[in-house]
């Protein structure tokens, strides 16, 4: 039984996505720089037709200023060595003139022939320091305007930030009716409302499940408002291994070389540092037991070393599909995954618990594009 209402059908399917460390964020070791894993083309495209082979349906791609690759230029690089995973690219509202950016997207869109989703950012960029309530306005403005870029033939838009009048938009109308999927995250009540209105799905760290639950109740109150209904999904590391035994000492092992001043620098290097989200991630730190677990198979370890989403899954194989079934059960659809090193964790991840795991596209199913041929070997992810 779903907690809140969701937009796509079929509950018991989910969209299992995986993570480019696009944003220097891959080790063997958590916080010890890793020549082989830096962030580069070669290792970031192999991370994602890797989570392609192993048939993953989504794949974040994320932003930074300070270190990694443009996340847009790495999506169009991935257009042509990809046939079936879909695109998760992370755009900071405000970065790109909007009209520019609606274009942008639209481009990738035909180049992906629809493999396209979007996460909306609203964050600082370097040398700024606005007020949370400014930037969200911004992000707002900036998404009303792609959505009459993708929809209409004119663009007419008197904004706070932007301000447009008359302006024509053929030829930029995406691939997908209505354009991608806008994926978006945040916790402050100016978050919710722009999500609530304009946004497609929530996604959520992890926390207790108690937490998660509020946290869907209350911008599915605001959705409520407009007259709507979203997804949900939950962004978290995932550490899997055939016991639990196992799976607690390979936790234990990528933080055994980790100093926590370098942990703190490497937090405090995002934009997003201070941001309320984060603070709720580091709450889940104070909260944690002895080893780091703040609630029997999530351990907040990772957030000692980077900032945003800071804990795992930790597991056997059947512990961590009973998690994500627990979690599907609360109503979350969507779910993006990570791990250290990404290359060995995706396959994990892949091998164990994918297999038994009912998948699904969340743009095909909202109909944005015509399904895609079967990604596993087991068709739409049947149950063994």
């Amino acid at each position: 039984m779903t907690i809140v209402p969701i937009t796509s059908p079929d509950l018991d399917a989910a969209e299992v996505s995986w993570f480019a460390a696009l944003c220097s964020d891959d080790y063997q070791f958590l916080g010890v720089p890793d020549g082989t894993l830096r962030s580069s083309w070669a290792h970031c495209s192999g991370i994602v037709k890797e989570a392609e082979a192993q048939g993953f349906r989504n794949i974040l791609c994320p932003s930074s200023y300070q270190v990694g690759q443009d996340t847009l230029s790495f999506v169009a690089g991935c257009a042509p060595i990809t046939d079936k995973i879909n695109m998760l690219a992370a755009v900071r509202c405000g970065e790109m003139q909007p009209i520019m950016l609606a274009r942008t997207i639209a481009t990738l869109d035909h180049m992906l022939e629809g493999r396209l989703t979007v996460n909306i950012i609203s964050s600082d960029f370097p040398g700024e320091k606005a007020d949370s309530a400014y930037r969200y306005q911004r992000s707002r403005e900036v998404v009303e305007i792609l959505k009459q870029a993708w929809t209409q033939d004119e663009i007419n838009y008197q904004g706070q930030v932007y301000q447009f009048e008359g302006l024509t938009t053929d030829p930029a109308k995406p691939y997908q009716t209505g354009g991608p999927l806008l994926y978006f995250g945040g916790y402050s009540p100016a978050a919710l409302e722009l999500c609530g209105q304009h946004c497609d799905v929530y996604l959520m760290w992890p926390e207790p499940k108690d937490a998660l639950t509020q946290r869907m109740k209350d911008v599915h109150a605001v959705a409520e408002r407009y007259d709507r209904t979203l997804d949900y999904g939950l962004r978290v590391h995932v550490i899997v291994r055939d016991t639990e035994a196992e799976a607690r000492e390979y936790a234990q092992y990528i933080v055994s070389k980790l100093d926590d001043a370098q942990g703190q620098t490497i937090r405090e290097r995002a934009l997003d540092a201070t941001s309320l989200g984060v603070s709720h991630q580091a709450k889940n730190r104070e909260l944690a037991d002895m080893e780091g677990f703040v609630e029997p198979h999530l351990w907040t370890g990772v957030g000692r070393a980077r900032s945003g989403c800071g804990a795992a899954l930790v597991g056997s194989t059947d512990q961590v599909l009973s998690e994500l079934e627990e979690y599907q059960k609360m109503g979350i659809r969507a779910f993006i995954l990570s791990g250290y090193p990404h290359l060995d964790e995706c396959r994990h991840f892949g091998s164990r618990v994918l297999p038994q795991l009912k998948t699904c596209s969340l743009p095909e199913a909202y109909g944005r594009v015509p399904a895609s041929a079967p990604m596993t070997p087991l068709g739409v992810g049947e149950r063994r």
